[in-house]
């Protein structure tokens, strides 16, 4: 009978094991992230947003290389509120799809497929959890496939 591992040993075996069925590791996902952000840095929808919240992207992108760590290979090495960082924030629908196209876009240039697909379902997620919490800040309740359009909410 195999015994019952809890704690930092569970956690180390399931990052074990998904670093072994996904090839990803940390320097994967510094990759992904330093692209990702210097396309979202470029980009005439996303960049403004970020540009005029961030000063020093150094920070920034350890905080990322983090959570993406945290998400992608269960480390708990990220001790945020992403939430509360995204729900003042002035975006809606077409700037999480923009995100998505984004990130997708990267990861498939940088990641074999596996890690890509890994990549992309949690970002996938992320991202409908934040809009739907945005949403929610605007008296906005979503349902089954609705989206947040900030001109339909009547918001800024």
């Amino acid at each position: 009978m195999e015994a019952i591992v809890a704690g930092p040993e569970r956690r180390e075996r399931l990052t074990a094991e998904i670093m072994e069925r996904t090839g990803i590791d940390e320097a994967m996902i510094e990759r992904l992230v330093h692209g990702f952000y210097a396309k979202v840095r470029a980009d005439a929808v996303l960049g403004p947003i970020f540009e005029a919240r961030i000063r020093d992207w150094e920070p920034h992108l350890a905080q990322m290389c983090a959570f993406w760590s945290s998400v992608a290979l269960m480390t708990g090495r990220y001790h945020g509120t992403p939430m509360a960082k995204h729900l003042p924030l002035p975006v809606d629908a077409g700037h999480f799809d923009r995100w998505l196209e984004l990130f997708e876009q990267t990861a498939r240039e940088i990641c074999p497929p596996e890690a890509e697909a890994h990549f992309v379902e949690r970002a996938r997620r992320i991202a409908s959890s934040l809009e739907l919490g945005i949403a929610g800040t605007h008296g906005v309740m979503l349902g089954k496939g609705e989206r947040f359009r900030r001109n339909q909410a009547g918001a800024k």
